[in-house]
């Protein structure tokens, strides 16, 4: 089993209209609703991909009874209750150009015996897993250092885990030496203060992490491990809306980790597959003919060390 970690889950909602203008109304043209945040994303991939998975973290509220009565079956549901309001996410996309604008609430404010009670369960849940992601953003009340601390107790309990955060959660948590992290370009650049992605990974290795794939958007991935370094490029520039393209690229590497897939196959399933979900029509699915068409269409290409 994979458990996937979203402690700031949220209700993704999508407005389709054909053509986002400031100061405007808009008459939405199509409107979708869907369990959501990072480790969610990630699970509804692997779930798909034919892993056993469980999610966990916090729901609470009216949004919260949403989030959990629209998880898909094939989902195990360990989310433990809030009495705060789960947080909605939402998106306006552009249908003429695929442009997407993002509005993201700021989640319920976790009580201490709440987040207690949440350690107590991730330890149980961590003891049955495969490997565990660690996903998003951090509700309020939640400490800045919470990631940090479920790395040390994955590791404790020899489960291989991926960290995949930003800001000062990110930083915390690559010194508890996760198995791997994935930022994105930004939030490598913000960890280490360097914007070449190459010497940017290498860096984030020295700061703990053991391995460091970073999503590079339309260019794909580059990867520094302990293995060795690899840059990960699509066959063509893929246009459409990128949300969720992060979340399968993660869900793409952990399951290639728990299949045992060396680290070129691992990074071309987590490029295709990242590729398959900007081409999707709905944010956070994958397109499956287009990703079964690109696996064999990625261009792993071996990196020099940075100097």
């Amino acid at each position: 089993m994979i458990l996937t970690v979203t402690l700031n889950t949220a209700l993704d909602i999508t407005y389709r209209v054909p053509v986002l203008r400031p100061h405007t109304a808009h008459r939405v043209t199509e409107m979708t609703e869907r369990p959501g945040g990072k480790g969610l994303n990630v699970a509804r991939v692997l779930a798909a991909l034919g892993h056993e998975v469980t999610v966990t973290g916090f729901a609470g509220g009216a949004t919260g009874r949403v989030v959990r009565e629209r998880l898909p079956m094939s989902i195990g549901d360990a989310l433990l209750p809030v009495s705060g309001a789960t947080r909605r996410t939402v998106a306006v996309v552009d249908t003429r150009t695929g442009d997407t604008t993002q509005l993201n609430e700021p989640g319920p404010l976790i009580t201490p015996a709440e987040w207690s009670a949440f350690q107590e369960a991730y330890e149980d849940l961590v003891a049955d897993a495969d490997a565990v992601a660690l996903c998003g953003s951090l509700p309020p009340g939640v400490p800045v250092g919470a990631y940090a601390g479920l790395v040390r107790k994955a590791r404790a309990a020899g489960v291989p885990v991926l960290l995949d955060t930003s800001g000062e959660p990110l930083r915390r948590g690559v010194a508890a030496r996760p198995d791997l992290v994935k930022p994105n370009a930004d939030e490598l650049a913000e960890l280490t203060g360097s914007h070449e992605p190459l010497r940017a990974t290498q860096d984030a290795r020295r700061r703990g992490a053991q391995a460091v794939v970073a999503s590079l958007g339309p260019e794909g991935l580059i990867a520094a491990t302990a293995e060795g370094r690899w840059r990960a490029t699509p066959p063509t520039r893929i246009h459409g809306n990128p949300t969720g393209a992060g979340d399968s690229a993660a869900a793409g590497l952990l399951s290639a980790l728990v299949e045992g897939l060396p680290w070129p196959d691992r990074l071309a399933r987590a490029v295709a597959l990242s590729a398959a979900t900007v081409l999707a029509p709905t944010a956070g699915d994958f397109d499956r003919p287009a990703y079964e068409d690109l696996l064999d269409h990625i261009t792993v290409t071996t990196e020099a060390t940075a100097a």
